[in-house]
């Protein structure tokens, strides 16, 4: 079954839309590089939209009616955003799911040490990560540092013009005989992922033996520009990410290479589709941006957690229309798109996909019906009348998609959140759009299936 070029859709005098979104989403993700990150900007977009937090709808008391738009955010790494639809909510939700942390190194709780008069990082790597891509790129510090006493420091050094960057140093190929043969799971081992900050030594006056003199260097360089002490590392989220803008892709800047794109390239759409909302929809919307996808979706501030069933109680209570029943009714009646990225059919790589069933650049938004691995394990299945639904609404609204499946079957695999929210008995589906180079430091996407599901989002949430 072929489908068209969704280029074909837009003509030179009609690409203006396309490009002006791409260029805020090219913008977004050279931004925001973490998951506070993106919750800091959303958090700032929505109030500006005129949505509200729901701790001041609690401490209101004030009741929530249709139209009204709030928001929830989970320890500064995820939220949840909705806009009260004209049904009782226990007559189910339009929700967006997504994810917006990526692949990564993470400092180590104590990190600093020096060897051989170099001063280092010690890091652990975050999600899924071919441990050989991360070596000989320019990198920067993203986070935060808190103080005992509570006082945040947040830190982003070498994506700002002057910056230092930083780095993981690689073997020269003249001496890299025995790790030229080795499997590339291998090449680079996790401990020896650790990056280069300093080689300065601090100045000794005469008669004085200063131990570990480059590292005391950096320690007073840290405490001079950010007043953090070394003890400070155990209480800090430092992330190491690629440095550098994303940039536009091609003679014809039809894609954009960037970092974080799985899966920020369907958690930006997802929230611009509900700030397109004007109006109270018939059923309420939601847009529910999650961390730790990448390691399991564990922890408080994954999809595993309680933050979002909690949420959705608290604005059921608002709204006049809480009890337990209810928002049984509300989470097993509701409809969900969980827009997280899929691979991209590479012509380099062609033997680990199946033609037929493949993402393809150009095409528009992907569903995949199913993930997990080989034998569909760990995968959430949409049924078929879901997935006649949805092709219906994106066909009336003239979105244009396609499916997909992760790879051959024999091949691999993985997986998103859908399960997770499908065992409140939801109608989910995967949808997003097709990514090159998937959990690589620089990823590439497509403009074009970028701002179809945009416009697939915003049909989903108008009348799904």
């Amino acid at each position: 079954m072929d489908r068209k070029n969704a280029w074909d859709k837009y003509p030179q005098e009609k690409l203006g839309q396309l490009l002006e979104f791409s260029d805020n989403y090219r913008q977004f993700i050279s931004e925001c590089k973490t998951e506070r990150e993106c919750t800091a900007k959303f958090m700032h977009l929505a109030q500006n939209a005129g949505f509200v937090n729901i701790e001041e709808v609690i401490a209101s008391g004030k009741s929530l009616n249709p139209g009204d738009k709030v928001y929830a955010v989970n320890m500064e790494k995820g939220m949840a955003m909705y806009v009260i639809g004209k049904q009782p909510l226990e007559q189910g939700m339009n929700i967006l799911g997504a994810h917006i942390d990526s692949p990564r190194l993470d400092l180590k709780q104590n990190p600093l040490y020096e060897d051989t008069e170099m001063a280092l990082l010690d890091t652990h790597y975050y999600g899924g990560v071919k441990k050989y891509q991360w070596v000989t790129l320019p990198l920067a510090l993203h986070g935060v540092f808190i103080k005992k006493d509570g006082t945040v420091i947040p830190v982003s050094i070498g994506d700002k013009p002057g910056d230092p960057v930083f780095g993981v140093s690689d073997l020269l190929i003249h001496l890299a005989g025995e790790q030229m043969d080795k499997k590339a799971s291998k090449v680079i081992e996790g401990e020896n992922l650790d990056i280069l900050i300093g080689s300065i030594p601090v100045r000794q006056e005469e008669g004085e033996t200063v131990k570990e003199r480059v590292k005391v260097n950096i320690l007073q360089i840290l405490k001079k520009e950010y007043q953090i002490e070394e003890e400070d590392f155990v209480s800090a989220e430092i992330e190491v990410v690629p440095a550098g803008e994303a940039r536009d892709y091609g003679f014809d800047r039809s894609m954009i290479m960037g970092y974080g794109h799985d899966d920020r390239v369907c958690a930006y759409p997802s929230f611009m589709a509900m700030l397109a909302l004007e109006d109270a929809p018939q059923r309420t919307s939601v847009c529910l941006l999650v961390d730790k996808e990448e390691v399991g979706s564990v922890g408080a501030t994954g999809m595993k957690s309680r933050f979002f069933e909690n949420m959705t109680a608290e604005v059921m209570h608002a709204a006049g229309q809480y009890s337990e029943l209810a928002l049984r009714r509300a989470l097993a009646h509701s409809k969900v798109l969980s827009s997280d990225v899929s691979a991209a059919f590479d012509p380099n790589y062609a033997s680990v996909s199946d033609k037929k069933n493949a993402a393809y650049f150009g095409k528009g938004i992907v569903f995949n019906k199913y993930t997990g691995s080989r034998g569909k394990s760990g995968s959430n299945d949409a049924n078929a009348e879901y997935m006649a639904h949805l092709r219906d609404v994106f066909d009336r609204n003239e979105v244009a998609f396609q499916t997909s499946e992760l790879g051959k079957v024999d091949q691999g695999g993985g997986g998103t959140i859908a399960f997770i929210l499908a065992d409140y008995g939801m109608e989910v589906i995967d949808s997003g759009v097709a990514v090159l180079n998937m959990h690589a430091p620089w990823e590439i996407i497509s403009k074009v299936d970028l701002y179809e599901a945009y416009r697939g989002y915003v049909a989903f949430l108008k009348e799904a």
